[in-house]
């Protein structure tokens, strides 16, 4: 994975995403998947409950429930090895590609805008 800084993007086209906290409410192995991955659905308060496959299987679906995770709400629904993709659920990948989810502190809520 590369670590070079991409091209200049305008403010207002970061802006334009709604990024929002949400709490992790299932986790089940996504059944299709050619890399493990789960099927996540989490709960974002006022905006109801949205699905997504990550791949994140490394983390086991016991550390995942509850955990309050940062997703991006507007970006349309993809199908993603038969799933309804409903949001992008934001990760930092390291050196050797594993993606680690973003949280953010305690108090705050699912819905909660970030930005």
């Amino acid at each position: 994975m590369s670590h070079e800084p991409k091209p200049f993007t305008p403010t207002s086209s970061f802006f334009d995403l709604d990024a929002r906290v949400g709490r992790v409410v299932e986790v089940v192995p996504h059944p299709a998947a050619h890399v493990p991955a789960h099927v996540i659905r989490v709960d974002f308060g006022p905006l109801g409950q949205k699905t997504t496959s990550a791949r994140i299987a490394h983390y086991p679906p016991a550390d995942l429930l509850g955990r309050l995770v940062v997703g991006v709400v507007n970006i349309g629904t993809r199908r993603i090895g038969g799933v309804e993709s409903e949001f992008l659920l934001l990760g930092a990948y390291g050196e050797d590609a594993t993606v680690r989810l973003l949280a953010p502190d305690a108090g705050a809520e699912p819905g909660d805008v970030v930005g």
